[in-house]
């Protein structure tokens, strides 16, 4: 059986709607990210990167959300959550997945994590980096609204991995400084998805 660790508010929430939605059995374990625990050595013994989602599967422990949703998608290929039939459409949802990883996500961490960038004692530089994620995500979500989401899910009629995985990062909008009235198709993804019985039983997880 596979095995999720996440966290509540992390990334780790679009692999958990795609287990939900492939009907995947698995066991969903919970970080406590406020003490720490991705930095215990238990942890760090499955996931040395300290982070989330880390998905134990009979041939090992797969990280980085593209490569868990990749690997749901493709062990549950009647859930039919990326289009495996087609080249063209299949390449479009990795790139999507890519650009949340490598760009969107990132520019987000810059808020709270920008030790990863420069010195922990360089704080105008740390502060410079926190007053410019608003900016930086705005223009990010500019070209998802504008040029990358199709509707009424992000590829089209069909829900695919790219749902839950724009969701996880479209909640953290406000709390970056984002006007997201500027964002009507983004809000209204977001809204839909709150109304599938596999996110509220993710949001249940959560706020347990």
């Amino acid at each position: 059986m596979l095995k999720l660790y996440y966290a509540p508010q992390t990334i780790a929430v679009a692999t958990l709607i795609a287990l939900e939605e492939a009907g995947a059995e698995y066991e969903p374990v919970r970080l406590d990210f406020r003490n720490a625990q991705q930095r215990t050595p238990e942890y760090l013994a499955v996931n040395p990167k300290g982070r989330v989602p880390a998905l134990v599967t009979d041939r090992g422990i797969l990280t980085e959300t593209p490569a868990t949703l990749a690997y749901i998608a493709q062990t549950y290929p009647e859930s039919k959550l990326a289009p495996f039939d087609d080249p063209f459409a299949l390449a479009q949802v990795q790139s999507f997945c890519a650009y949340l990883c490598s760009t969107v996500h990132v520019a987000h961490a810059h808020k709270m994590r920008g030790t990863r960038w420069v010195k922990e004692s360089d704080k105008a530089a740390l502060k410079a980096m926190t007053a410019n994620v608003s900016k930086t995500m705005t223009e990010c979500f500019f070209l998802i609204e504008n040029e990358m989401f199709q509707g009424p899910w992000v590829m089209g009629s069909q829900f695919t991995i790219c749902d839950p995985y724009l969701f996880a990062i479209s909640s953290w909008l406000e709390s970056d400084g984002v006007d997201v009235a500027q964002f009507p198709l983004v809000i209204e993804h977001r809204s839909r998805m709150h109304e599938r019985d596999t996110v509220k039983r993710v949001m249940a997880m959560q706020n347990a």
